[in-house]
């Protein structure tokens, strides 16, 4: 079994583990706002925006998957953070994590970690951590040394 040092030494960028990843939002058009900032720095785009509906959807360079999405609840009840759980952001490089952190606070983001290097993950992690807009946990990181 790979151990985390093994993952990170063969890290060639983001993962096509995922199909796609749904975060639940109260207030969709400040959650579009604040996202369309931050992940606009890591270089992703925009694939659907659907205020009606209310959803977004950000995905990977290329226009493949795995999508980000943005969204109320299915269930039509109200959303809530989860303890424990967080998204995390592949960054290009560790300029890339400090821009897209930059860009959370400034869009009203609580820190939960500023940029640095994280040894007890691996040698080059590099990574920040934030509370969006909603409450969600969420990590930008790099893996590659700089």
């Amino acid at each position: 079994m790979a151990t985390l040092v093994d993952l990170a030494e063969s890290f060639e960028g983001p993962s096509s583990m995922f199909s796609h990843v749904f975060t639940s939002v109260s207030n969709f058009e400040r959650a579009f706002a604040f996202y369309g900032a931050v992940l606009g720095e890591l270089g992703l785009a925009l694939r659907f925006h659907e205020p009606a509906k209310p959803w977004a959807g950000w995905h990977s360079a290329g226009g493949t998957r795995p999508y980000f999405v943005i969204c109320k609840p299915f269930d039509g009840q109200p959303h809530t953070a989860g303890n424990g759980q967080m998204v995390a952001f592949a960054a290009e490089n560790r300029a890339v994590v400090r821009a897209a952190y930059q860009a959370a606070l400034l869009l009203g983001a609580r820190s939960k970690g500023e940029p640095g290097l994280r040894p007890e993950y691996h040698a080059t992690f590099y990574g920040a951590y934030f509370r969006d807009t909603e409450g969600n946990k969420v990590c930008v990181a790099s893996h590659g040394a700089e």
